[in-house]
């Protein structure tokens, strides 16, 4: 059988991340349910088997599927953040992070779902990964401030769990995650030997 001509690695990838972001179509499937190969082998008019010619098994098209949405995410954390002060820019990086959990749940859910480390040692993850190093960085003063980034991804990550698992309950977080915020931010500029006005505007490109 002739290899269908249309198909691509990235008209996979582009399908795929559709049908992650819409959501299960068989019914009674439950929303969190992992991408079918099949789904996508029927979005794409081809056999399953087709789809092992661009991406060898489910785990490498799952991760494809998480450094696009890394990429996607750093572009906008980049455009956001753009010239302002390092505390307003960690600051307007959370509220973009947040927005992009909250409009691409099952986007951000794929991109946190455990896999391999060793599939994707480089590529958009790591980029995001140093975008967010730099950032704190220019917060706490601090080359490399990994304990740093972890308590700020932390923050934000546990938010968007408790926060769609319902824990927060009927009366919802309350303030806690700008409260949070503040003093993640203040906590993190006290660590360092730069504090104050005069500081250059961050960058996360």
């Amino acid at each position: 059988m002739p290899f269908p001509a249309k198909l691509s690695r990235d008209t996979i990838l582009q399908t795929a991340m559709t049908l992650v972001e819409e959501g299960p179509r068989t019914p009674g499937e439950p929303p969190d349910a992992p991408l079918s190969l099949r789904s996508l082998a029927d979005a794409l008019g081809v056999r399953a088997s087709s789809l092992y010619r661009h991406y060898a098994d489910r785990d490498t098209l799952d991760t494809a599927i998480a450094d696009e949405g890394s990429r996607l995410l750093l572009q906008q954390l980049q455009a956001d953040t753009r010239a302002l002060s390092p505390e307003d820019a960690m600051r307007q990086a959370a509220h973009t992070y947040l927005r992009f959990a909250h409009s691409r749940p099952r986007l951000y859910a794929l991109m946190h779902a455990p896999r391999p480390l060793a599939l994707s040692p480089e590529g958009p993850g790591k980029d995001l990964w140093r975008a967010l190093l730099n950032l704190v960085g220019q917060v706490t003063g601090r080359q490399d401030d990994t304990s740093g980034v972890v308590a700020f991804w932390c923050f934000l990550h546990g938010f968007v769990a408790l926060e769609a698992s319902g824990q927060f309950g009927a009366s919802g977080p309350a303030g806690g995650f700008e409260r949070g915020l503040d003093a993640l931010i203040t906590g993190l500029a006290g660590t360092g030997s730069n504090i104050g006005a005069g500081r250059d505007p961050v960058t996360l490109d």
